[in-house]
């Protein structure tokens, strides 16, 4: 039997740039998590747990202290009020989730629009399901016609098959957050096609220079066509816990667990609680979070800029976008395979997360490394190879 290859960036990308800064001693900036640890209180809650024996199955839809945090922060934040019982579900990280609402909503030949550049769990799961995904290009260009996300390209995604539109913002791997005008056209788009909206939030507290998230779901007409997801991985640097949750309307909320039921059932049990405190305790820390990674943020795109790289500079997240052809090249998996060679440095190539051509010259970097890991891989790429 042959085994299925899933479409999007192949699964050895990752892995191969890693090995390749391991063998070569490069400095990783491909890989998107943080180099240190979130609050020491959270660990501690976590080994409360632990030793107090909170070790074995959790309820399916995640104990109610989390479901009960997770709802007040909903509407500490963004004035959204949900039922913990019934309309907040754990998840193992915001991946399963993705998962677990595209397998719930998504029938084979139903067809669902990505937002490219898209986070490359998002066509596998549609591919799992049996759906068809129908990419729309997000501009890099803030002041493009029709803002970045144009109704036309959305028109032109749609047909009488599409049910779901699985959003991102703040956006991976571009950086972009969406402007209150440009979720109304997505708003009215959804609304006009009856669309189903899933929402990955997880850069939620991770945005710059006074840029505001602004949650779809807090639009007219659409908290009840919304399924939202987030985790502590991102806000809190805890992306190994793989704690997450989803928030919506019952009927979505509720489809989306018998899904799960056949995933992983339930997970993290003593994190759970270490999560719940984390929301309820230190909700400073994303602020500060940011406000930090802002300043890295800075160091990385000044410096990429000395270099010669045209930057686009990110509102939010974990990540800057690089276009290399000013340096000669037109295939950033090229440039991503060299680098590490010729300057000492591991990137990512984003032409994997695009069905279109449109990311071929496009590379990221992240900034979530301790500022002398940031400024050596400057140091490495000011005295390399980089022009093809």
């Amino acid at each position: 039997m042959t085994a299925r290859r899933l479409h999007g960036i192949p699964p050895t990308i990752f892995s191969e740039m890693s090995a390749l800064a391991a063998a070569t001693g490069a400095v990783n900036l491909g890989q998107g998590f943080p180099d240190v640890d979130g609050p020491d209180e959270i660990i501690k809650e976590a080994v409360a747990a632990l030793e107090g024996g909170r070790n074995q199955y959790a309820p399916g839809p995640g104990i109610p202290a989390l479901r009960e945090a997770v709802a007040a922060h909903q509407e500490r934040h963004y004035g959204l009020t949900f039922d913990p019982a019934r309309e907040v579900a754990v998840t193992t990280g915001a991946t399963e989730g993705i998962a677990a609402a595209i397998l719930a909503l998504v029938d084979p030949g139903d067809e669902v629009i990505l937002v490219e550049p898209y986070y490359d769990s998002y066509p596998a799961m549609v591919q799992f399901a049996g759906g068809v995904r129908r990419p729309v290009t997000l501009s890099l260009d803030a002041s493009a016609s029709g803002g970045r996300l144009p109704r036309e390209a959305l028109e032109a995604a749609v047909s009488s098959k599409t049910n779901v539109l699985l959003l991102n913002s703040p956006h991976n791997p571009t950086g972009t957050v969406l402007t209150r005008d440009e979720l109304e056209t997505v708003a009215a788009f959804a609304i006009e096609h009856d669309l189903t909206v899933v929402s990955d939030e997880v850069y939620e507290h991770l945005t710059f220079d006074g840029v505001e998230h602004i949650p779809i779901a807090t639009l007219p007409g659409m908290r009840e066509r919304t399924l939202t997801l987030s985790s502590i991985g991102k806000s809190y640097s805890f992306t190994g816990w793989k704690v997450g949750w989803a928030t919506g309307p019952e009927h979505l909320v509720q489809a989306l667990l018998g899904a799960k039921q056949w995933l992983t059932f339930t997970s993290g049990a003593p994190l759970q609680p270490a999560a719940a405190y984390a929301l309820e305790h230190l909700d400073h820390w994303p602020k500060e979070l940011a406000l930090d990674l802002q300043g890295r943020r800075d160091l990385l795109c000044d410096g990429l800029k000395e270099i010669g790289l045209d930057v686009t500079i990110p509102e939010g997240t974990y990540f800057a976008v690089t276009d290399i052809s000013g340096l000669g090249w037109s295939d950033g998996l090229e440039f991503c395979r060299a680098l590490p060679e010729r300057a000492g440095v591991v990137a990512i190539p984003l032409q994997g997360f695009y069905d279109s051509d449109a990311g071929k010259h496009l590379v990221r970097w992240t900034f979530t490394k301790q500022r002398e890991v940031i400024e050596e891989a400057l140091d490495r790429l000011a005295r390399g190879r980089l022009t093809r």
